[in-house]
């Protein structure tokens, strides 16, 4: 008998709770049969592109619609990972903008809040005519996204490892949305606070996971101390989705029992200051 979470998370916090569509290893409906009792949120991950069956099937979108309305759940999708719209091979950002579309057109009956998106920086230097042509690339291709009717806001830019600072005119000029990842963050020596109170207005969805040892999406036990405090305080001021980016039963259990153990006793320490 596969095993289940031991409890219902629902309504548990003041944000919507959720986690990844690759908890068990098994396709996106028997995770979502499993998850969905439990949690308000699945991150439905679509990290590969270019294979030929690496979109699920209308028929998996259909069963997935009807587990939403059965669970009274929400879907965000995090588009591929394998692709570019910043690159500078003119073919590698057409096939990201393509590939882009497909997807929304494939996930559009499920209604996600949210559309993760990498923007990759690999350039070789921040000197500004490269971070100039850079912006232009990002633009134009959100541009060309964005004129077929998908609001702006229905993109989370998610912030990876250069200064986000490199993508604040892009998302003011366009109004897309962030992703706050709190892992890259602490990996690169980010204040927690800071980048929530400047983007705070913006931020649609946060991934939270343990870091250690340079390694990322393990079980929130793995945090180091230091980063319980300001995290839980971020939270207590967020209002939407928290998505533990996990990948096993085991770290999302481990993930859910120090969430609530954290996050009622922030709690009670507010209270009491």
């Amino acid at each position: 008998m596969v095993p289940s979470l031991s409890k219902s998370y629902k309504g548990v916090f003041p944000f919507g709770i959720g986690t990844t569509s690759f908890i068990y290893p098994d396709d996106y409906v028997p995770n979502v049969k499993m998850l969905g009792p439990y949690l308000e949120n699945i991150e439905l991950l679509l990290f590969e592109s270019q294979h030929t069956d690496a979109l699920p099937s209308k028929q998996v979108i259909t069963e997935l619609a009807c587990l939403a309305a059965d669970f009274d759940l929400t879907y965000n999708v995090h588009l591929p990972t394998d692709i570019s719209i910043s690159s500078r091979d003119p073919q590698r950002q057409n096939r990201a903008v393509d590939t882009i579309l497909k997807v929304v057109e494939r996930v559009t009956p499920l209604a996600p809040t949210t559309l993760t998106l990498h923007v990759d920086y690999d350039e070789n230097s921040f000197e500004p005519d490269t971070v100039e042509s850079w912006q232009e690339r990002v633009i134009n291709n959100m541009g060309i996204l964005l004129a077929t009717g998908i609001p702006g806001r229905h993109f989370s830019v998610e912030n990876l490892d250069y200064p986000f600072e490199l993508l604040a005119p892009i998302m003011a000029e366009l109004d897309l949305a962030a992703c706050l990842d709190c892992g890259h963050l602490i990996l690169h020596g980010d204040d927690l606070q800071t980048f929530f109170n400047t983007y705070s207005a913006n931020i649609t969805i946060i991934h939270l996971y343990g870091v250690a040892q340079n390694h990322y999406h393990g079980p929130l036990d793995q945090l180091a101390n230091k980063f319980i405090a300001p995290i839980m305080n971020l939270l207590a001021q967020f209002k939407g989705e928290v998505s533990l980016e996990v990948f096993s039963l085991a770290h999302l259990e481990a993930s859910l029992t120090f969430m609530e153990k954290h996050w009622h006793y922030q709690k009670k320490y507010r209270k009491i200051k």
